[in-house]
């Protein structure tokens, strides 16, 4: 049978079977049950066998009342610093970094200040402040370790922001 005398045969052009199921035509069998993708299956099981650790879970205790989670999120004053480098061809890069900007907190010593809301930084310390989102968990590790510590949302007392949008545009001026 040649092209021609297929489609006279069959009487009708071509279409697509989506159509069938979305219009019902008369003796169209009914679309099949949808299945489930195994990916999920699979994104599942993965998920029951990497459960996240918990300190309860490995007999350490867990937060103390007033302690916030481990992962919970924070704003951070901070900001990027590039050093000049060479890389591996000895070709001239920059390389960056985030600096947390510490500060000195009459009961606390040295101190990264960590705010639970954007808002509540930007009341402190003014809309120019740059900022960084991370963990209260890892960043109290890493202050505990300088012998530092985190203070969550600290009263700042009023007074000159420590960044102004004319120190942003100089600051972009100096690392372009």
């Amino acid at each position: 049978m040649t092209r021609g005398e297929e489609e006279t045969a069959v009487g009708e052009p071509n279409r697509s079977r989506l159509l069938d199921y979305t219009q019902g035509s008369p003796g169209t069998p009914s679309p099949p049950e949808p299945r489930r993708s195994s990916l999920l299956d699979f994104a599942e099981a993965e998920a029951e066998a990497v459960a996240p650790v918990r300190p309860a879970a490995v007999g350490l205790p867990g937060p103390k009342p007033g302690v916030p989670p481990y992962e919970t999120p924070v704003f951070v004053p901070a900001h990027p610093r590039f050093v000049d480098a060479l890389d591996e061809d000895g070709r001239a890069v920059r390389v960056p970094f985030v600096v947390y900007e510490l500060f000195e907190h009459p009961a606390h010593r040295t101190a990264a200040y960590a705010f639970s809301t954007l808002g509540k930084l930007v009341a402190a310390f003014g809309e120019a402040q740059p900022w960084v989102g991370t963990s209260i968990g890892p960043l109290a590790e890493a202050m505990g370790e300088r012998g530092g510590t985190v203070v969550l949302d600290p009263k700042v007392a009023p007074g000159r922001p420590n960044w102004r949008p004319a120190d942003l545009a100089a600051y972009a001026r100096e690392v372009r």
